[in-house]
């Protein structure tokens, strides 16, 4: 059956709304296939507005996945600005897809990559729109399932009522998996209805289903036991880890947007997972082991990409890219290849200790000297032996010092409050560190028109990490720690103009900290807040928190729970969490032992470079660390020779 577009009832809208160039499509490499050709269909959404969805690496992939296979169809979708959501209302138009503008709720998967929890009302509209019962019990075969993905998955609880299940993990092989179980389902006449789809789905271990799961809880609030309810359903759900890159080098033809985005750049991943052990980073944890891919599958992408977009930045990406073990020769042979073009390289965020002036040199050869970042996280050296962060303030100073002697004007320092064991003291380091980031800095270059921003970001602590036990710093608390600190560089008449300061109140990590930890009980909230209007949580504009109160407190109303107890309770190791059944590789008394070494302020190396400390993974999932170096080389590009015409003689 043909599906039809929805956009000739759409476009009447468009003048009615701010930015209509991000819901029109139309993208250089988009793919758009005919309906009636697939046997499966996927939409994928990342619940957030068009600018931010449309880099993000994950949905991108498994885009391109997905449309490579003969009989699948894939489509986009992200979440529509409220003052298009209420037209649409008004009008009867349901949430569509950007590619062919085909209504979601046709479709036969529903995919929404979670990097962060602030998109979960995101998707509860999207879901809405569609014409899709809110609860997953509630739907039948005419629906599409709604598949959880992302970093928030490993702990998809707080939103188990509203999806039918939820994939862990690297999803390259997951999604061809499912997409498999469909088809064998479809073409067998969908024998046994929805339920059997999700049986077969969830007996496959390739994703979590939380309908076939029971929860109990003890009288005081806490978890007794997650168990099956079906025969056949694992009692843990594994992630799944794609063990060699090369063998995926997608995304092969990067969607390049019409309208504007936050990163106008290509992108290439150049490793996936870290083993620095930093104790509050979560996507460390999850994606382990280390596993880099091959210089030369790096430069073919690279040069794959570049061809099929015309960008002229291209972006390095994985957690920690300077720590891959053949980053010099990359940045060298990338910047010696494309050495008389506009292409410039670009790294995210660089740790103080895998910094050289070499590599930020090539980095920096064929573009303009941009400000660098780094991430010391914590403000003094206590405090960074608490989170593992193996950086000291000489470290620190060396670093920035080449860095202003070489010519850069601008460092920005990422730092952390409210991490485990902090004390006022360990915030107002911060300042510290900053005027002596400065002062080394004029030392160096001889100059005073140097800056260095402080960005401040409150802790938030995430399961499947040493700190899932922590106690989260109430908003209160962060607020007049960060209040001390910008007093502290303000007051700073030899340096403090030269320091800018950047940093968000506590209360959007409280609600973060409640739906990152929660349990079943949670979804109700969402539920609440989502129907008293709530949209958009990761923009300071649209978020409220006194919204987000008042609907736990409706939400708790009958129940031992509330925000603090989510929040700002430390956990006991006898405690059931709530994501104890969905296995990361890492093991919980591994962790534990690793929550009280930060407690002691004991740090752990990169294991990477020395003898396992056993944290699970690679025994557990059967996956080792893959490391170069490959002692390759990166060629220069072969020169096109320019086009001769000949000379007719006329």
């Amino acid at each position: 059956m043909t599906v039809q577009s929805v956009f000739p009832a759409l476009e009447q809208l468009l003048p009615r709304v701010q930015k209509p160039v991000q819901y029109v499509g139309g993208e250089l490499n988009a793919v758009v296939k005919p309906w009636e050709d697939a046997t499966v269909r996927w939409c994928l959404m990342y619940p957030d507005a068009y600018e931010v969805g449309i880099p993000n690496q994950g949905v991108q992939i498994l885009y391109e996945v997905l449309n490579e296979r003969a009989d699948t169809l894939c489509e986009r979708t992200y979440a529509v600005w409220p003052d298009l959501e209420k037209l649409m209302r008004e009008n009867g138009v349901p949430q569509f897809t950007v590619d062919a503008h085909r209504p979601v709720g046709a479709f036969d998967a529903l995919g929404v990559s979670f990097s962060t929890e602030l998109g979960y009302t995101n998707m509860l509209t999207a879901i809405d729109l569609a014409g899709v019962p809110l609860h997953a019990v509630d739907r039948d075969e005419t629906h599409p399932l709604v598949i959880a993905g992302g970093h928030a998955a490993f702990n998809p609880e707080a939103i188990s009522m509203f999806i039918d299940g939820a994939v862990l993990g690297d999803g390259e092989q997951a999604v061809l998996a499912i997409t498999d179980i469909i088809a064998d389902f479809k073409a067998q006449g969908s024998p046994g209805g929805r339920d059997e789809l999700l049986m077969r789905l969830a007996k496959s271990g390739v994703m979590y289903v939380p309908a076939f799961y029971d929860v109990e809880y003890l009288e005081d609030g806490r978890i007794r036991r997650v168990s099956p309810n079906r025969p056949g359903v694992p009692w843990r759900v594994a992630k799944h880890t794609v063990m060699d890159l090369d063998e995926w080098p997608y995304p092969k033809a990067p969607l390049v947007p019409i309208a504007e985005s936050v990163h106008e750049r290509m992108s290439v991943e150049i490793f996936r997972g870290c083993t620095r052990g930093c104790r509050f980073c979560q996507a460390g944890m999850i994606t382990r082991p280390v596993r880099e891919r091959s210089m030369t599958t790096i430069a073919d992408m690279v040069a794959n990409g570049l061809e099929k977009t015309g960008y002229e930045e291209i972006g390095l990406l994985s957690l920690s890219s300077a720590d891959h073990s053949e980053i010099a020769e990359i940045a060298k042979g990338l910047a010696d290849r494309y050495e008389d073009s506009q292409t410039s390289l670009s790294l995210p965020s660089t740790r103080v200790d895998a910094f050289n002036i070499d590599l930020a040199n090539e980095l920096s050869r064929n573009g303009r000297r941009s400000g660098l970042t780094f991430a010391p996280e914590g403000g003094s050296e206590r405090i960074r032996k608490v989170i593992n962060k193996m950086v000291t303030e000489e470290d620190l100073i060396r670093t920035v010092t080449a860095a202003y002697a070489s010519g850069w004007r601008q460092v920005k320092l990422y730092f952390m409050c409210g991490l485990p064991t902090e004390e006022d003291e360990d915030v107002l380091q911060i300042a510290r560190l900053a005027h002596e980031v400065i002062k080394a800095g004029r030392e160096a270059s001889g100059r005073k028109d140097i800056r260095c921003t402080v960005s401040i970001g409150g802790f938030v602590p995430k399961p499947h990490t040493p700190f899932q036990w922590a106690a989260q710093l109430d908003h209160e608390t962060t607020d007049s720690r960060l209040y001390k600190l910008r007093d502290a560089i303000r007051q700073d008449r030899e340096f403090g103009k030269s320091i800018g300061v950047r940093y968000h109140d506590g209360k959007p990590g409280v609600v973060e900290g409640l739906l990152s930890r929660g349990d079943r009980r949670v979804g109700k909230v969402i539920e609440q807040v989502w129907r008293d209007g709530q949209r958009f949580d990761g923009w300071s504009e649209h978020f409220s928190y006194d919204r987000w109160m008042a609907a736990a407190e409706i939400a708790f109303a009958d129940e031992p729970v509330d925000v603090n107890w989510y929040t700002i309770r430390e956990r006991e190791l006898s405690e059931v969490l709530a994501w104890d059944h969905l296995d990361s590789g890492l093991d919980k008394e591994w962790l534990w032992d690793d929550w009280q070494d930060a407690l002691s302020e004991v740090e752990v190396d990169d294991c990477r470079w020395t003898p396992c400390f056993d944290c699970g993974v690679c025994d557990h999932m059967g996956t080792e660390i893959q490391v170069g170096p490959t002692n390759a080389v990166m060629l220069p590009m072969p020169v096109i020779p320019s086009r001769v015409v000949a000379n007719s003689g006329a």
